[in-house]
């Protein structure tokens, strides 16, 4: 063997056995949860926070710190969210004490058919491009949730993004790196006015690290949306600009899509696990995923289960396969599928799944969509009321797709859509496509428990259902939750159309020991490394003795949990 091979299996172990020795009792938390009396909020970039933080400050409630941290975002991390994607969002009003579920995700071309990617024998959208962009929806969901929740006027929510994208803030490490990464690759596929809307506005080339970024045509698009109101986004210029650019491009999006346009309030779901009701939204999101995979677990008993064991993770990988083989053949946009919620949320379904699962690894059919960048949220207030919001572009910046002089770039969650007949995620006119980005909250007795999301493609059902196993079965604090360490598995069933039955991948962070890989392997699991996709939880907990809040961000990432 060479020397390098040598030094690398001695890294290797050396990283295993320092694991192994946090697995068998310390704790994982990177840091202390952040503690207020008056209000929290945690996003995944700290300037994004503080922003959200100030509007609280200045007499704002959680929404309207909600909508102003989310604007935020859309300017400094471009790369995984921005007023091209969609919005979900999950809200406990402190006022009527009760959840509200709001799906502003946007729907495909009325004039793009089945057909056309039929008669050109295409057997999946292309992931960047004209045709998988599909209606952006955030927009509009601000304005559902300030008409609904809101207090501050949408010229004073939006007026710190605005300041930002034209004086400029410091790219972060992260946020610099994904922008190097991405921004010549739509370059070089020859997508028009990328280097103008990334580029030219900052001196003919991308800052680095540290270096000031602007964006003035955000700017310019914000103003217009906090004067003019959702309708200067979906009825007025921007649509225009919108649809001849797509068209031009080649693709179906046009203005009259763009005008038909809205957000749905939706009733959360949830089922109760271990004396704690666990709340996702329905479909066309994947959020029952998290759910399904709770209801098998639930059914095994974790005091005698170690964090971290073979035994857990076997277990976790089982029931995750199961859900996901359901995902695959059910989920999808409710106005055009009929999807059994009840049925696989029931006891009696859980059960019968359960019994599949045995000792080794099971071939049922996988599940792998894509581990893109998103933005996770969460915004608490003093009058009780807490938001958890999701957004996200897909795919990172999106379809490659930036209409001239706006300033962000369409989201391409098109590419989600199955191209084979008679499947319930298969294209339609007007459909909302399958969708990965799901926001979480947690309740005890009645009362807000938990606020909390993870970010990361397919990832996000298995964390969601780590986290809530984290604090539940192993008594982790908020933010020991999120730092603790992670894996996934991948496969290749979905709900865009992908079918295989095999055992599929576990991919797993440095920190779970050796014994547990071992032991994964011995009951004929597959092992990788994982690759780096599972960051991105922000959570906040209620402390209905104390009154007091818990904020928690993880390590993985740039984001912060403030409060006050």
């Amino acid at each position: 063997m060479k020397k390098s091979s040598l030094f690398i299996l001695f890294l290797f172990w050396s990283l295993i056995l320092t694991a192994q020795d946090r697995i068998t009792g310390e704790s994982f938390a990177t840091r202390s949860e952040v503690l207020a009396q008056n209000g929290m909020v945690a996003t995944s970039h700290p300037l994004a926070t503080q922003i959200g933080l100030d509007v609280l400050k200045n007499g704002g409630n959680a929404i309207d710190a909600a909508i102003a941290a989310n604007a935020a975002l859309g300017l400094m991390e471009p790369t995984g969210c921005g007023i091209g994607g969609d919005l979900f969002a999950i809200v406990w009003d402190g006022k009527t004490k009760k959840l509200y579920g709001l799906n502003a995700s946007g729907r495909s071309p009325k004039n793009l058919s089945l057909a056309y990617f039929e008669e050109r024998k295409m057997k999946k959208i292309p992931s960047h491009g004209p045709l998988p962009v599909s209606v952006p929806g955030a927009v509009d969901g601000w304005f559902e949730l300030h008409k609904k929740f809101g207090s501050k006027p949408m010229t004073e929510i939006l007026a710190p993004s605005i300041d930002y994208a034209k004086k400029g803030f410091p790219l972060t490490e992260l946020i610099a790196w994904y922008m190097h990464r991405t921004v010549p690759f739509f370059e070089s596929q020859g997508f028009p006015n990328i280097e103008d809307t990334y580029k030219t506005q900052n001196g003919g080339r991308l800052p680095k690290e540290g270096e000031l970024y602007r964006n003035e045509y955000l700017a310019n698009t914000y103003q217009k949306i906090a004067v003019g109101g959702r309708d200067a986004f979906y009825k007025g210029e921007i649509a225009k600009t919108i649809e001849k650019f797509i068209k031009e491009q080649g693709g179906f999006l046009s203005a009259k899509d763009l005008a038909a346009h809205k957000s749905e309030w939706v009733e959360p779901v949830s089922i109760n696990y271990r004396g704690y009701d666990v709340w996702e939204l329905p479909p066309n999101g994947q959020g029952i995923a998290a759910l399904q995979m709770l209801k098998i677990l639930e059914g095994y008993d974790f005091s005698n289960i170690s964090f971290g064991s073979p035994e857990h993770l076997h277990l976790f990988t089982e029931a995750k396969k199961l859900a996901f083989e359901d995902r695959a053949k059910y989920y999808a946009d409710m106005d055009f599928a009929k999807v059994p919620v009840k049925e696989l949320l029931s006891d009696d379904y859980a059960n019968a799944r359960r019994k599949l699962i045995g000792e080794q690894a099971g071939t049922y059919a996988a599940g792998e969509i894509s581990a893109g960048e998103t933005i996770y949220m969460t915004v608490a207030d003093r009058e009780g009321t807490l938001v958890s919001l999701i957004q996200s572009n897909y795919r990172g910046m999106g379809s490659g797709m930036a209409p001239p002089k706006l300033g962000f770039m369409l989201q391409d969650r098109g590419e989600l859509f199955s191209l084979k007949r008679g499947q319930a995620n298969t294209y339609e006119p007007g459909k909302r496509p399958f969708h990965t980005i799901i926001p979480a909250f947690v309740t005890k007795n009645g009362k807000p428990f938990v606020s909390f999301g993870v970010m990361g493609g397919d990832f996000q059902p298995m964390g969601h259902t780590q986290i809530v196993m984290n604090l539940i079965d192993f008594g982790m604090n908020l933010q020991e939750a999120g730092d603790a360490p992670r894996w996934d598995h991948t496969g290749g069933a979905s709900p865009i159309g992908r079918e295989t039955h095999d055992t599929g991948l576990i991919r797993v962070e440095s920190a779970i020991p050796y014994p547990t890989v071992r032991g994964l392997l011995d009951r004929g699991h597959k092992i990788g490394i994982a690759r780096g996709v599972y960051g991105g939880y922000q959570a906040i907990l209620w402390d209905a003795e104390n009154k007091v809040y818990h904020g928690a961000s993880e390590s993985r990432k740039d984001g912060q949990a403030a409060g006050y």
